[in-house]
Parts: structure tokens; C-alpha cells; sequence
């Protein structure tokens, strides 16, 4: 249940500095809040975290909640610090890597990429959190 973890969201988040809100929204479109969620492509856990970006992150058990939420929410951090506060580059960035945004100075043409921040930034519009 997503209730489950609203405080340790709310603690982690603070933590970093980033909006509560923000980090569930990821969190509802990486995995519906389903911590055993594996991608097809490898990612891991509630924030979808691929093993290397996970292993960069101090993350050693990313199919553990706290670290999943701590390493996911340490990364949105780094690229909204990255990105000026900019919430759509931060989001494209998570999703198809900051190398991708950087080349296209913003949301690369990837439908993947595009259907993501659009959803994330619906939820936090508004959406279910």
C-alpha cells in the first residue's frame, strides 16, 4: 500500500531537499509502489534504479525500500541541482539518462521519455500520488 510509505518518503525527501510529491509521483510511475517491480530492461524496486546507478549511489540492496527511495531520491536531487531546478529536465534525465537530455537541451524525442514526464508531472498536478 502506498501509505506504507509515506513517512519514510517524507524523511528521505526532506533529507535531500526534494518535494515530497515529487518522489511519490516517480514512484507511482516506476512501479505503482510495487517494491518487487523489475524492468525488462533491469531496473529495480520502487524508483526502478538499474544496478550501476544504484551501485553509484552508495545502494546495496536496491530491492530494499529505505535504500530503493534513498538512492532514487539522492539521484532526483543531483539532477534537479543539475538542471537549475528544473523539474521536466530532471524527470526526462531519470528516465532516459542525463547524457540524452544534455544532447537535446531537454526532453530527447524518445516517446518512452516524453510519456514519462508527462505522467509524472500529471500526478503531481493533480494526478494520484
Amino acid at each position: 500500500r502506498r501509505s506504507n510509505y509515506d513517512g519514510l518518503i517524507r524523511q528521505v525527501a526532506f533529507h535531500h531537499g526534494v518535494d515530497p510529491d515529487v518522489v511519490k509521483g516517480i514512484i507511482h510511475v516506476e512501479s505503482g509502489y510495487n517494491p518487487q517491480a523489475l524492468s525488462s530492461k533491469g531496473a529495480i524496486g520502487l524508483m526502478q534504479l538499474m544496478p550501476e546507478t544504484a551501485s553509484l549511489l552508495g545502494v546495496n540492496d536496491p530491492w530494499d525500500p529505505l535504500e530503493n527511495i534513498t538512492g532514487g531520491t539522492k539521484y532526483i536531487s543531483y539532477l534537479l541541482k543539475k538542471y537549475n531546478g528544473d523539474l521536466t529536465k530532471a524527470l526526462a534525465a531519470y528516465n532516459a539518462g542525463p547524457a540524452a537530455v544534455d544532447s537535446y537541451d531537454g526532453i530527447p524525442p524518445y516517446q518512452e521519455t516524453q510519456d514519462y514526464v508527462r505522467s509524472v508531472l500529471g500526478i503531481l498536478n493533480g494526478g494520484r500520488r
